[in-house]
């Protein structure tokens, strides 16, 4: 069977989705060539402001590498832009771009010393996307000025930066938000222009706009609304300042332009085809060109234009059905569209449209000023036709499906918002259909899902989405993804002791913290004993024993055969059964005295390494156990529980001490949080950080609770970090005034955390299993009314705080306690604890 020659232009978000439809249909039919203006394989561009933030690298964000246009059979020309299509000559000739061309430049450049490339074609598919739009602003281009559009892009602003104070985005619309908050990450300070009354027109209404600007001054962002930016001045070839229509002028050190997109037409208009505001397709995505059709962001369809990812799919998933022959008469006939989003610390949600059409429109708002929420519905008939969600938007998944189907809304109105959306989110995904898509980001349906589950043995949102990418985007619907499990993964087989605290008590949790309490049991063998037959379990004995510790407190009678020998030792085994030694050093200041006495410690007794770790501490490599009382009692310094599941280090940057950008004092801070919370027990290790600002040098983003300064004298509470194994940037619990603040909610959390992870769990697996909006009803507005019990259940953990150094170095705890080498068997199930 010979191919049919199929040309994509553009290798964007909508080119290789249609490529990918297409091969889903009938991998034979087609030879494809693909172009591609920037020299990367496919990645997803809604999650550029993830790679600004740094919550995302790069490579996280492509969908397809290189080395899938290769499996696949397809020619890829990447960085290589199409000048023409010449339809009698059925031919599609491009250009390579060097280093310095921009790739959705809207001029060409020149074919002279440049190898073109021509290649023929029975049908092609023009997916050029679109490009930002640059409003008349005099002096803008060259060094300090940016577009926000390509991984490029995302590159150059964070290198340049590095080196600035002051940064202006112009365009409060989602991409200008999305990047002010990406630059707020890189240690400058941001304001946002936007001409129109309030953030976001499009997409929201007077309220909800002048709300979430509220949001984002509190996040520390400064936003001027209603000003028109004439022009950029500059001295001695740097920015200096932007100058408003009014006279008025804003200094700054560079520009980010995000103020909308314009389709990218030059290629159709030079080719003949019909070209309104983008190039125009009937509802079978064709142009006036029968072998030539189009999609993505480039389309106007039906006279309307699409920004968003949504659309893009179900365009693509119809030109594929058309393109194959297996449903030549498939139709595109629009989209209802919504937007989300995506900035640390803002729920937003727009769906539909945002204003009622007339009198006859039934308007539903609910207020909660304080907590700053707004949600907005908008009632036609008997149909909702409009959302938007500020602040809350649990409801989102239901409302959107709600809008999707046009079905008729309850006459209670508060069911849509407020009903009990967990019961119904199971009933919902039962019924909806398999072709309804659930990640919008990647385009996963509801069908795919269910076959992963089924076939697959997907049991976990993380094993779907590595199955299918389903969730894992921007992560709005991993909910779905979960009903979905609870939904179809009944007939899969489980192992009850997944759910056990511990293998050997066949308890979970909750009930296994209750019946200790309740039998008064303060040993891990009466827990065997009355809670497991009597037979013990050695696997069991180090988790049960971390359990009893923090339920107990000084109560706890301990067995020193239920630790592990890092707990017996106060060390952290190495593999050759030597130890580590780490003395504590508060918020990584110390002292000339202190590093005289490390130093002559580590002198004293040969130790052959001295390192300073991860945490900044320093660690003292190659101990002999034997010598461990020893240098304890030399030292002088209590321990730095570098081995313990519990309260690690807290780092910190100088703050206000010494660096120019610091805005509150994390060292301090760090020393106070590190004082009040040392060596306490908890579920898995927990690492924190404090940082005078938000350049984040001491990386308190990723850390189990990070405490950031931003302007204002204020400090952001993040939890559930993570810089390992799991990279993961923390939820935004609390933003708060004062030191004291800050411990008694980092207190309150490493509580909560203390009594409610399963053993081993990380912080960042509970913040995802709980949720940040969860968390925040229980600890921060007290929903369950346990917040003073939880504040003076974390004191009376820290009162009990009593270093074991000092203690167990004079008098060891039994007389062979550092004795001898450790077993070759027990080095082989030790666990570095980092």
């Amino acid at each position: 069977m010979n191919k049919k020659n199929l040309v994509v232009i553009g290798n964007g978000m909508a080119g290789a989705r249609v490529v990918e439809e297409i091969l889903k249909r009938t991998p034979e039919m087609f030879q494809i060539t693909m172009f591609g203006a920037e020299p990367y394989g496919n990645y997803n561009r809604i999650l550029l402001s993830n790679v600004l933030n740094g919550t995302d690298k790069a490579t996280d964000i492509f969908m397809n590498p290189l080395s899938w246009y290769e499996e696949k059979g397809i020619k890829l020309h990447a960085g290589v832009k199409v000048i023409k299509i010449d339809r009698e000559k059925k031919t599609v000739i491009g250009v390579p771009l060097t280093r310095n061309d921009c790739p959705y430049s809207s001029s060409n450049p020149s074919p002279a010393n440049r190898q073109t490339v021509v290649e023929p074609y029975d049908d092609v598919i023009i997916a050029t996307g679109s490009r930002p739009f640059v409003p008349p602003i005099e002096g803008f281009g060259g060094p300090g000025t940016f577009l926000f559009r390509t991984l490029d892009d995302c590159a150059r602003i964070a290198d340049y930066a590095a080196n600035c104070q002051k940064a202006v985005v112009i365009g409060g619309g989602l991409l200008g938000l999305e990047a002010a908050r990406g630059l707020l990450t890189h240690g400058v300070l941001v304001t946002v222009i936007e001409a129109a009354p309030h953030l976001m027109p499009v997409q929201l209404d007077d309220e909800g706009g002048r709300l979430l600007k509220s949001t984002m001054e509190a996040m520390g962002i400064t936003v001027y609304c209603q000003q028109i930016v004439k022009g950029i001045e500059k001295k001695n070839g740097k920015i200096s300042h932007l100058v408003f229509h009014d006279g008025t002028t804003l200094p700054t050190d560079m520009v980010v332009v995000s103020t909308g997109i314009r389709p990218i037409v030059e290629i159709a208009n030079e080719a003949g085809l019909a070209v309104g505001r983008g190039i125009m397709t009937n509802d079978q995505m064709r142009t006036n060109d029968e072998n030539i059709f189009a999609v993505g962001e480039c389309v106007e369809h039906r006279g309307q234009l699409y920004g968003l990812v949504e659309p893009i799919w179900e365009q693509a998933r119809t030109l594929a059905d058309v393109i194959t022959g297996m449903n030549p008469q498939a139709a595109y006939t629009g989209s209802k569209m919504a937007t989300k989003l995506k900035v640390m610390g803002v729920e937003l949600v727009s769906m539909g449209e945002k204003d009622p059409a007339g009198e006859k429109d039934e308007v539903v708002t609910y207020r909660e000023p304080n907590r700053g929420v707004y949600q907005k519905l908008i009632i036609r008939g008997d149909r909702l036709v409009g959302t938007i969600l500020l602040g809350q938007v649990q409801a989102y998944d239901h409302l959107l499906q709600v809008l999707k189907d046009g079905n008729s809304v309850s006459p209670d109105r508060t069911e849509l918002l407020f009903g009990q959306q967990e019961s119904k989110s199971l009933t919902d995904v039962l019924q909806m259909p398999d072709g309804l898509q659930i990640c919008n980001c990647n385009g996963v349906t509801k069908g795919e899902i269910r076959k992963a589950i089924r076939k697959e043995n997907c049991t976990s949102v993380l094993k779907v989405g590595l199955c299918t990418k389903a969730g894992q985007g921007c992560g709005s619907c991993k909910n779905v993804i979960f009903q979905l499990i609870r939904a179809y993964a009944d007939d899969l087989s489980s192992d009850p002791k997944e759910h056990y605290y511990v293998p050997g008590v066949p308890l979970e949790k909750s009930r296994l913290i209750a019946a200790i309490k309740a039998k008064n049991l303060k040993s891990v063998s009466t827990v065997f004993q009355e809670l497991a037959g009597g037979k013990e379990d050695a696997v069991s004995k180090v988790g049960l024993a971390s359990l009893l510790r923090s339920t107990w407190n000084e109560e706890y009678k301990d067995e020193r055969d239920a630790r592990f020998i890092n707990d017996r030792v106060h060390a952290n085994i190495q593999r050759d059964g030597t130890f580590s030694v780490v003395p504590r050093i508060y918020g990584g200041v110390t002292s000339a005295d202190e590093l005289i006495r490390i130093g002559t410690v580590a002198k004293k007794y040969n130790v052959p390494m001295v390192k300073i770790t991860g945490g900044q501490r320093i660690d003292l490599l190659g101990v002999k156990k034997e010598d461990l009382p020893h240098i304890w009692r030399d030292l002088g310094i209590p321990s730095g529980h570098a081995y313990t599941k519990a309260v690690r280090t807290v780092k910190s940057c100088v703050g206000t001490d010494f660096c120019r950008y610091g805005l509150g004092d994390s060292i301090r801070l760090a020393q106070e949080i590190e004082r009040a919370f040392q060596g306490i027990e908890s579920p898995h290790k927990i690492k924190m950080a404090a940082a005078g600002c938000p350049r984040n040098c001491s990386e308190a983003y990723v850390k189990d609770v990070g405490v950031v300064a931003i302007e204002g004298g204020k400090w952001e509470i993040y939890i559930g970090g993570a810089a390992g194994g799991t990279v993961r940037k923390g939820d935004l619990l609390a933003t708060v005034e004062t030191h004291e603040e800050v411990l008694k909610l980092v207190g309150r959390f490493i509580q909560y955390y203390r009594e409610h992870a399963k053993y081993m769990e990380r912080t960042y697996g509970f913040a995802e299993r709980i949720g940040i909006d969860r968390l925040k009803a229980i600890l921060i507005e007290d929903e369950m009314g346990i917040c003073k019990r939880l504040d003076q259940e974390i004191q009376k953990a820290a009162s009990t705080y009593v270093d074991p150094w000092k203690k167990e170095a004079e008098l060891p705890a039994y007389p062979h306690q550092f004795e001898g080498p450790e077993l070759v068997q027990v080095l082989q199930e030790a666990v570095n604890n980092g």
